[in-house]
C-alpha cells in the first residue's frame, strides 16, 4: 500500500509540474520542431558533437530573451509589436518587417515539417503494409493532407489553454522519446566536452549549418508571441517568479531535448561515416546501430515534435498581425482563419511536389535568423523606455546578456549570409 501511495504521489507531481506549464510550452513548440530535430541529426550525423556549443550559447541567450519578453509583458501590459508600432520611431516599419521575416520564415519551415511527419508516418505503415511500396508520393500527399486538416480543425477551436494542452501532449511525449533514446545511443564523454569548445566545422555547408542552429533555437517567434500567450494564460504582475522559472525551464529543456537528439545521431552515424541527407536516411543508417526499439522511439519523438511545430507555426501569422493591430491574442476572428488555411496549403508544396523536405528545413531555420537582430534590438529600446517600464528598473546583467545575444545574433547572420552564398 505504501509503495502503490508513493507512485500515485510522484505520478502526480511528475503531472503536475508538466500541466504547470504556462507559455514556455509554446516556446519548446516553437523551438524544437521536425528543423530543430533535422538540424541536430544531420550536425550530429555528419560534424558528430563539434557544434554542441552553439544549442548552448542559444539556449543560454534564448532563455533570457523569454525572460525579458514576458518581464517586460507583465509590468507594461503591453505586447511585443505593438509595443514596437507605438513607441519606437519607425516602430511601424519594423514590425511589418518583423512580420513578413517571421511569417516567411515558418511557413517554410511548415512545408518541411509537414513534408517530413508525413514522410515519417509512411515509414511506419509501410512496416506493417509493405504493398504501399508502390504509391509513396500519393501516400505521403494523401498522409499531408489529414495532418493539416487535422490541425486546422484543433486551431477551429480557438482557445489558449486549448492549444496548451494539446502541446503539452505532443512536447511531453517528444522529449521522453528522445531522451529515452539517448540511454541507448550515446557519444563518448570527452566527444561532448570537445563540442562545448567553439569551433565551426571547415567544410562546405558548415557556416550555414551554424546559422540553421541559431535560427531554430533562437527563434524569434518564440520571443515575439511570448507576450500575446502570457495574456492568454492570463498572468499579470503577480505572476514575475511563476514567468522566471517558465523561461529558465523552457529553455534548459529545450537544450536537453535538443542535445539528446544530436547525441543519438552522433553515437549512431559520426563514427560510421553516414551523414542524414533524406528522410530514409534516418531509417536505413539507424536501425542496424540503435535497433528497431531506439528507432522507433527515435522516430515517434520527432513525429511528435514534427506536430508539435505545425500548431504554432499555423498560428504565428495571424496572431503576430493581430498583435500589431490591436496588442490582442486573437484566435476566433475570421482573419485568424483565412490566414491559417492559406497557411496550410502552404504547408502542402513539399509533399505535392515531392522536394526533399530536410533540405527546406534547413534552408528555412538560416532565414530565421536574420529578423533576429531586429527583435532583439526592439526589447532593448522599449525596456530602456521609463514610461512604459513603470518605475521598474531592468538588471544591468539583463542588459548585459541581451548586447551579447545582440552580437552573437549579428555574427551568425553574417555567417548565414556567407553559407548561402556559399550554397548558390
Amino acid at each position: 500500500m505504501d509503495n502503490s501511495a508513493t507512485k500515485n504521489s510522484l505520478l502526480k507531481k511528475i503531472l503536475g509540474f508538466i500541466l504547470a506549464f504556462g507559455p514556455g510550452i509554446f516556446a519548446i513548440g516553437y523551438t524544437i520542431g521536425t528543423g530543430s530535430v533535422t538540424s541536430m541529426i544531420v550536425a550530429g550525423s555528419t560534424y558528430g558533437m563539434q557544434l554542441l556549443w552553439v544549442l548552448l550559447l542559444s539556449c543560454v541567450f534564448s532563455g533570457l530573451l523569454m525572460y525579458a519578453y514576458g518581464n517586460y509583458a507583465l509590468i507594461s501590459g503591453e505586447t511585443a509589436l505593438y509595443s514596437f508600432k507605438k513607441h519606437i520611431k519607425g516602430g511601424k516599419f519594423i514590425a511589418i518587417f518583423i512580420i513578413l521575416g517571421i511569417s516567411f520564415g515558418q511557413w517554410n519551415s511548415l512545408m518541411g515539417i509537414l513534408g517530413i511527419s508525413a514522410n515519417i508516418i509512411y515509414e511506419i505503415f509501410y512496416i506493417y503494409f509493405p504493398q504501399i511500396e508502390g504509391y509513396k508520393y500519393e501516400s505521403v500527399l494523401a498522409i499531408a493532407v489529414v495532418v493539416i486538416g487535422i490541425m486546422y480543425a484543433l486551431l477551429l477551436v480557438g482557445k489558449y489553454t486549448f492549444f496548451e494542452k494539446i502541446l503539452v501532449i505532443f512536447v511531453t511525449i517528444m522529449g521522453l522519446s528522445f531522451l529515452v533514446s539517448l540511454f541507448m545511443v550515446y557519444p563518448l564523454p570527452i566527444e561532448v566536452v570537445q563540442g562545448l569548445v567553439p569551433s565551426i566545422p571547415r567544410v562546405e555547408g558548415g557556416k550555414m549549418m551554424v546559422a540553421a542552429f541559431v535560427g531554430t533555437t533562437m527563434a524569434a517567434a518564440t520571443f515575439l508571441s511570448r507576450p500575446l500567450f502570457i495574456k492568454g494564460k492570463g498572468w499579470t504582475i503577480k505572476n514575475r517568479g511563476q514567468q522566471t522559472k517558465d523561461a529558465i525551464t523552457a529553455a534548459i529543456l529545450v537544450f536537453l531535448i535538443s542535445g539528446a537528439v544530436m547525441a543519438v545521431a552522433s553515437g549512431a552515424l559520426f563514427h560510421e561515416g553516414k551523414p542524414v541527407v533524406e528522410v530514409l536516411d534516418m531509417v536505413n543508417t539507424l536501425e542496424p546501430v540503435a535497433g528497431k526499439f531506439a528507432l522507433t522511439l527515435f522516430f515517434f519523438g520527432t513525429l511528435s515534435a514534427g506536430l508539435s511545430s505545425i500548431f504554432p507555426c499555423l498560428l504565428i501569422a495571424p496572431i503576430l498581425l493581430a498583435d500589431y493591430q490591436s496588442g490582442e491574442l486573437d484566435t476566433k476572428s475570421k482573419q485568424f482563419k483565412i490566414i491559417t488555411a492559406v497557411a496550410c496549403l502552404f504547408a502542402l508544396i513539399v509533399p505535392v511536389f515531392g522536394a526533399n523536405p530536410i533540405q527546406m528545413q534547413i534552408l528555412s531555420q538560416v532565414f530565421n535568423v536574420f529578423v533576429l537582430p531586429m527583435v532583439i534590438i526592439g526589447i532593448l529600446l522599449i525596456l530602456n523606455n521609463r514610461t512604459i517600464m513603470k518605475g521598474h528598473k531592468t538588471s544591468i546583467w539583463i542588459k548585459v546578456g541581451l548586447w551579447l545575444a545582440l552580437i552573437f545574433a549579428c555574427v551568425v547572420s553574417y555567417n548565414g549570409v556567407l553559407g548561402i552564398v556559399e550554397l548558390f
